[in-house]
C-alpha cells in the first residue's frame, strides 16, 4: 500500500507525520510525504520521498508584516494557497491508496482523495482543533484567546473557515466535477478524525464521540548531544533551556531570557530557532545551540522555557518543569494544561519581560514541579504512532472491501 502524509506547517506539524511514516514503513508500507520545503533535506535523509508544498515557511515567517493583512489580501492569499494545494497534493497522491492530512489549512487534500477515490483521514495534534462544548476553539492567528459560550465560538469559527476558503475550494471542486461544500471545516475534518495527543496530557473530553485518540506520534531520537553541549552541561549545575521553536519571537526576548536565568542563579542554553535567538555577546554562562535532540537534552536541564508547541511540551515532561510562554493558536491550551497538571508554569499572555520570566522561572524551579513532571511522564504512552499506523491501514483495508 502507498500512503501519502501531507501537512502545511512548522516542525511541530511535520515531525509527528515523520513518526507515523516510520511506523508505516516498518509495517511494510510505501510512504511519501508532502510538506513545506524547509524539511525536505531532513526527511529525505531518513529515506522517505518528499514532495515540497508551498514556499519555505522560515522565509515566509521572517517576511510577515507587523500589521495584519486586509480582508482582500487574506482572500487572495487563501485563493493562492488552495490552488497550490490542489496542484501539489494531486501530484503527490498519484498512485496512492490513502491520504492522511494534518493541520486545518490543508483544504484540498480531501477533495483530491475524492477524485482519486481513495480513503482520507484528518489528524490534529491538540484537542481544541476539534469542536466540543467542553472547550473553545483555538484563537485565530495573531489574536489572543477569547471567552464566551463555546457553541457560539465554534459556530463563528466554522463561519470563518467557510468565508476564508469556501469560494476557492468550491471553484476547484466544480472544475473537478465534485459537489460544492457548505461547511469547509467539517469537510476538512471528515468522519472519525484522529487526535494524535497523549490522553493523560491532553485528553479528548468526549471519549465516546467520533474523534479517535491514538496518543502522541513521537519520533524516537537517538542522536548524541554535541561535544560542545555535553561539555557545557558537565561544567556546572543543570542550566535552563530557552527556545521558541519555529515561531517569531518578540524583540529583546533573548536578553530577557538570559536576565531571568541569571536572576535565578542558573546558566542558560539558548536555542536559536527560527527567531535566531542569540545573546548580545558571548558569555561563559550561556550556550547558543541549533537543532538538538530534545529528548536527551531535557533530561539534563533544570527547567524548559518555551513557546508551548505540542512536541516541546511533551518532550519536556521527561522530568524537567517548564514555563510555557504562549503566543499563538494552541500554545495557550498547552500552557493551561501544564499549569493545571502542576508540572510547570503558564506565563501570562503577552510579551514576556525579564521580570515576568524571572517570576515564572522561580516558581517552576520548585522541586515539587519536577517530581510531578517525572510522574506524569511515566503515565504517558509512547506507542501513539504505532497505534495510528495500524488504525489507518485498517481503515484503508475496510474501504477496499467496500469497493
Amino acid at each position: 500500500m502507498r500512503v501519502l502524509l501531507s501537512t502545511i506547517g512548522s516542525r511541530g506539524d511535520v515531525q509527528p507525520l515523520v513518526a507515523l511514516a516510520t511506523e508505516l514503513r516498518a509495517l511494510g508500507q510505501d510512504v511519501r510525504l508532502c510538506v513545506p520545503p524547509d524539511f525536505r533535506d531532513w526527511i529525505e535523509g531518513l529515506g522517505l520521498p518528499v514532495t515540497p508544498i508551498g514556499p519555505e515557511l522560515r522565509t515566509l515567517t521572517a517576511a510577515t508584516p507587523a500589521t495584519p493583512p486586509t480582508p482582500e489580501q487574506l482572500r487572495r492569499l487563501a485563493e493562492a494557497s488552495v490552488t497550490a494545494q490542489f496542484e501539489t497534493v494531486m501530484t503527490a497522491a498519484k498512485d496512492c491508496d490513502l491520504i492522511v492530512a494534518a493541520t486545518a489549512i490543508q483544504v484540498a487534500a480531501r477533495s483530491v482523495a475524492e477524485v482519486l477515490e481513495i480513503p482520507y483521514v484528518f489528524t490534529a495534534f491538540c484537542p481544541i482543533v476539534f469542536p466540543s462544548v467542553h472547550h473553545a476553539p483555538a484563537p485565530a492567528p495573531g489574536l489572543p484567546p477569547v471567552e464566551g459560550d463555546n457553541q457560539t465560538l465554534w459556530a463563528e469559527d466554522a463561519a470563518r473557515f467557510t468565508a476564508s476558503f469556501g469560494a476557492a475550494l468550491n471553484n476547484h471542486r466544480t472544475t473537478l466535477g465534485l459537489s460544492p461544500v457548505t461547511d469547509v471545516r467539517a469537510h476538512i475534518f471528515a468522519d472519525h478524525p484522529i487526535l494524535a495527543a497523549d490522553p493523560t496530557l491532553a485528553p479528548w473530553p468526549e471519549p465516546f464521540g467520533d474523534v479517535v485518540q491514538t496518543g502522541a506520534w513521537i519520533l524516537p531520537d537517538d542522536r548524541p548531544l554535541s561535544a560542545e553541549l555535553s561539555a557545557f552541561l558537565d561544567a556546572g549545575d543543570p542550566p535552563v533551556y530557552f527556545g521558541f521553536g519555529s515561531i517569531r519571537a518578540p524583540r529583546g526576548l533573548a536578553e530577557a531570557m538570559l536576565e531571568a536565568a541569571r536572576a535565578t542563579g542558573r546558566r542558560a542554553v539558548l536555542s536559536r530557532g527560527w527567531a535566531d535567538l542569540l545573546p548580545a555577546e558571548p558569555c561563559p554562562d550561556v550556550l547558543s545551540i541549533g537543532e538538538v535532540n530534545q529528548q536527551a537534552l531535557f533530561r539534563r536541564v533544570a527547567a524548559v522555557v518555551h513557546h508551548g508547541g505540542a512536541g516541546t511540551t511533551a518532550a519536556a515532561l521527561g522530568g524537567a518543569p517548564q514555563v510555557v510562554v504562549p503566543q499563538v493558536y494552541d500554545q495557550y491550551y498547552w500552557a493551561q494544561r501544564v499549569h493545571r497538571l502542576n508540572v510547570g508554569i503558564a506565563h501570562p499572555p503577552g510579551v514576556p519581560t525579564a521580570e515576568s520570566l524571572t517570576v515564572a522561572l522561580s516558581e517552576a524551579l520548585w522541586p515539587d514541579l519536577a517530581n510531578n513532571a517525572a510522574g506524569l511522564a511515566e503515565e504517558m504512552r509512547t506507542d501513539g504512532a504505532r497505534i495510528a499506523a495500524n488504525h489507518v491501514l485498517k481503515l484503508a483495508a475496510e474501504a477496499r472491501l467496500r469497493t
